[in-house]
């Protein structure tokens, strides 16, 4: 099935988006590009591999690895950690985001930050349901979920949430680039790994909701790098 939606994606690609790649690869380099072909690859295997209800063995054995080294203070931590990624920081910081963003006037930065927040949350949401997976259950946990396992939300959502907004931080703050995006990646990285020391996700819904989050948030910034190019006029409309 995924294989199919693959072969249908390439033919998409060759007939509609490849006479338009000089605009795109204006708005995602070359080096961004490769890594969105190779989350692609990854996710479809992994999304395989769930759909015909396969277990992946490392998966038991990260977790089981990882409880080895739980104690009181990590206990805290992650638990504060994992906070970060939940529903109701998630859609305050969201609603805060776009309200800054909207009252100073950058309304296309809004607009699509709020597209991109929906959708992600719409894809993990769909996406669950889809592939009904059944969370870990190795030990007696911290916090109980739900939902389901496959993909992880918080990993999606981190990525789709703290990636644009440290992508428009860096954009009007170009001397704080590299502060901004490693700050960012040590925020999604906790978060995920969160997930797992909690034992609330198999790492391959972690390496999932990761792939996922960086392919849509690419669709939006290079969505949004496109628009604002047009509306500079250096594209043709």
């Amino acid at each position: 099935m995924v294989q199919s939606l693959l072969r249908k994606f390439a033919h998409a690609w060759i007939q509609y988006i490849h006479p338009r790649l000089s605009s795109f690869v204006a708005a995602a380099n070359i080096l961004w590009l490769g890594v969105c072909l190779l989350s692609l690859y990854v996710v479809g295997q992994l999304a395989d591999e769930v759909l015909e209800q396969e277990a992946f063995a490392f998966d038991t054995t990260i977790l089981l690895w990882i409880n080895q080294i739980s104690n009181p203070v990590l206990d805290r931590v992650m638990l504060s950690i994992t906070q970060l990624g939940n529903p109701t920081i998630a859609t305050t910081v969201t609603v805060v985001s776009f309200l800054v963003l909207w009252l100073r006037h950058y309304r296309l930065e809004a607009k699509m930050f709020a597209i991109n927040c929906l959708g992600g949350a719409t894809l993990s949401t769909g996406l669950k349901l889809a592939f009904s997976k059944v969370r870990p259950q190795l030990w007696p946990q911290l916090i109980q979920e739900t939902t389901y396992s496959f993909p992880s939300g918080h990993a999606l959502g981190s990525i789709v949430l703290y990636g644009f907004l440290a992508y428009l931080l860096a954009q009007h703050y170009r001397q704080y680039v590299k502060l901004i995006y490693s700050l960012t990646t040590v925020l999604i990285v906790a978060i995920g790994l969160s997930r797992l020391y909690l034992g609330v996700h198999w790492p391959t819904d972690v390496i999932a909701g990761y792939g996922i989050g960086f392919l849509w948030i690419t669709v939006g910034i290079a969505l949004l790098r496109l628009q604002q190019r047009r509306k500079s006029g250096i594209l043709a409309p």
